[in-house]
């Protein structure tokens, strides 16, 4: 699911993934040149190109401050739903 958290900056957010007790969320930052990828709950930070690690703190930090609503958008996706285009 995408959501613009920015001008220009789109967050987009995976569905829960993995078993009981090791569940996972992915979430995407990226505009036009640029994309960061962390997972949560670990606030690790997977994949970044283009951000400057003070740019990386902030998305981090928002993640951290926004993690009960992600995590409640993360439980609404639907897989099928976002492959067909629905």
């Amino acid at each position: 699911m995408g959501i613009e958290i920015g001008k220009d900056i789109t967050m987009n957010v995976s569905c829960v993934v993995g078993k009981e007790g090791e569940k996972k969320i992915y979430v995407l930052f990226s505009d036009r040149d640029k994309s960061a990828e962390f997972v949560l709950p670990e606030l690790k930070l997977l994949k970044n190109t283009g951000f400057s690690d003070e740019e990386a703190d902030k998305l981090k930090d928002y993640l951290d401050s926004e993690r009960s609503n992600i995590f409640s958008i993360a439980k609404d996706v639907d897989p099928m739903k976002a492959f067909l285009g629905l």
